[in-house]
C-alpha cells in the first residue's frame, strides 16, 4: 500500500490517498543489461583491499530496487556489472543510483585518500539469454582480459561490437588535474 498525500490550499491540509499497487498482471520481461562505467579520468583508485565491499554495496543497492545481479568486477579504474533489468526502473535511474551511492560509500569509508567519483556517462549494453554465460564468464575475467588490452580498447571493441556509433570526444577522458 502506498499512501500519496497532496497540500490543499492556504489552510495546509493534506489530502491523502490510499493506494494499493499491485504488479501489472501478465507482464513479463527479460532483460539483460552488461553496464560499464569508469572512475573518473580513469584514475586508478579502486583498491584490492577494499573491492569486494564495494561489489558487495552496489549488490545490495541493485538487489534493493529488484535488479538481479548476475556478475561483478572491478579493475583499478572501472567496473563492469550485469543484471537482470527490473522493469520497475529505467537503466539510467539504476546507474544514477549505483554511481552515486558506491561514491558515496566509497568516500565516507574513507578507502581513498582523494575524493572519490565515478566520471560521467556509462556503457550499457543489452543481451539475450543465450548470451549471459559468456557475458558473465567475461566479466569474472576482468583481471585476465586486460593483461593484454586497456580499458580504452576494451571499451571501443564493446562500441564497435554493438555497432554503437560513438564521439571520440566523449570517449572517457583521460588523466586531468580536475
Amino acid at each position: 500500500m502506498k499512501i500519496i498525500c497532496a497540500p490543499l490550499g492556504a489552510l495546509h491540509y493534506n489530502l491523502c490517498l490510499s493506494i494499493t499497487l499491485n504488479p501489472m498482471p501478465n507482464t513479463y520481461t527479460q532483460l539483460y543489461i552488461h553496464c560499464v562505467f569508469a572512475v573518473k579520468y580513469r584514475q586508478a583508485m579502486i583498491q584490492a583491499e577494499w573491492e569486494d565491499r564495494l561489489q558487495m554495496y552496489i549488490t545490495g543497492i541493485l538487489q534493493n530496487n529488484k535488479h538481479k545481479l548476475l556478475a561483478i568486477n572491478t579493475m583499478p579504474d572501472h567496473l563492469h556489472f550485469f543484471v537482470g533489468l527490473s522493469p520497475d526502473q529505467s537503466i539510467s535511474d539504476m546507474l544514477r543510483l549505483v554511481k552515486t551511492g558506491s561514491s558515496v560509500f566509497i568516500n565516507n569509508e574513507g578507502f581513498t585518500k582523494r575524493k572519490f567519483q565515478w566520471q560521467d556517462g556509462y556503457g550499457a549494453f543489452s543481451n539475450s539469454r543465450s548470451q549471459i554465460d559468456g557475458v558473465v564468464k567475461y566479466i569474472l575475467n576482468q583481471k585476465h582480459h586486460h593483461l593484454k588490452k586497456t580499458f580504452r580498447e576494451e571499451y571501443l571493441e564493446i562500441l564497435e561490437d554493438y555497432a554503437i556509433e560513438y564521439d571520440e570526444r566523449y570517449i572517457f577522458h583521460e588523466l586531468s588535474d580536475d
